[in-house]
């Protein structure tokens, strides 16, 4: 089984403008669409069984109708499924983070850079230790984000502190623990219980041509990087994640595939570890 844990998809009223902004701000390329039916497309190419939408709720009055729109797409039954969102600001986080349990959904994204609050923000604590309570994984966006530069809000410093105070939890950091924070990812967060997902972070940034990037900064994370941090984790702590539309998942298989893992660990990480926290079948 192969499971991509980490997609995003837009209302196809609005998927083209979205792409055209988010492209515009990273001055990248996607890879599909940004709607459904392009990640679908995407799927069946790649030979991906099912793939996690992430929803981001970047104001507190967005966050009933994403859960609500996310419940419809787990409805569909169709190989996408969706996480639920919290808004750290959104006054009825508790009662909310309930209906996103009672409507079946196995956790939310949370992004801190997006959401302007640090991660060890006490407004993220009561919602890591009630997802906790609620069974509900987090996935949250870790280090740097490619549309802001320099901004961190969930340093692997932050995350630390965030889980030496939060309850217990299914915590899974976002692009390899925190983009472009790989050393202290590395250095910090080995001796946690958090999962890591490898959403953007092997291979190179899909440019769009146009010199924004120094040529240096094309190159993500090295292959000896990924392997040892595989290594120091261990290879049930890593998911699959491509940040579709930004990276393709055949690219992304292939790039796993192409390194020296183990067939266990290849499978583990590729979907066996996803199809186990997930429940799915």
């Amino acid at each position: 089984m192969v499971v991509d844990i980490h997609t995003h998809t837009f209302p196809e009223r609005i998927a083209a403008s979205t792409i055209q902004k988010l492209q515009d701000i990273s001055y990248t390329r996607p890879f599909t669409d940004g709607t459904e039916a392009g990640l679908r497309a995407s799927m069946v190419a790649a030979g991906v069984d099912f793939s996690l939408v992430l929803p981001v709720a970047t104001s507190p009055r967005q966050v009933v109708h994403i859960n609500d729109a996310s419940a419809r797409l787990n409805s569909q039954g169709n190989g996408i499924l969706s996480f639920g969102c919290m808004h750290p600001d959104f006054d009825g986080w508790k009662e909310e983070l309930g209906r996103v349990a009672a409507l079946g959904m196995k956790g939310i994204k949370v992004h801190p850079v997006y959401q302007g609050v640090d991660f060890d923000d006490p407004r993220y604590l009561r919602i890591l230790d009630r997802c906790g309570e609620l069974g509900l994984i987090v996935l949250t966006h870790a280090g740097l984000d490619i549309g802001f530069p320099g901004q961190v809000n969930c340093s692997p410093e932050m995350v630390l502190r965030a889980v030496e105070q939060a309850g217990p939890l299914q915590l899974i950091l976002a692009h390899m623990g925190g983009w472009r924070n790989w050393d202290q990812v590395e250095e910090l967060l080995p001796h946690t219980h958090v999962y890591l997902d490898t959403a953007y972070a092997l291979g190179r940034i899909a440019h769009r041509g146009d010199g924004h990037f120094a040529p240096e900064e094309l190159d993500l994370m090295s292959k000896a990087q990924f392997l040892r941090m595989v290594d120091t984790f261990g290879a049930h702590r890593i998911l699959f994640g491509t940040d579709s539309p930004w990276r393709g998942q055949e690219e992304g298989i292939a790039q796993l595939r192409a390194l020296p893992l183990s067939q266990p660990d290849l499978e583990a990480i590729l979907g066996g570890n996803a199809q186990r926290l997930l429940g799915l079948s």
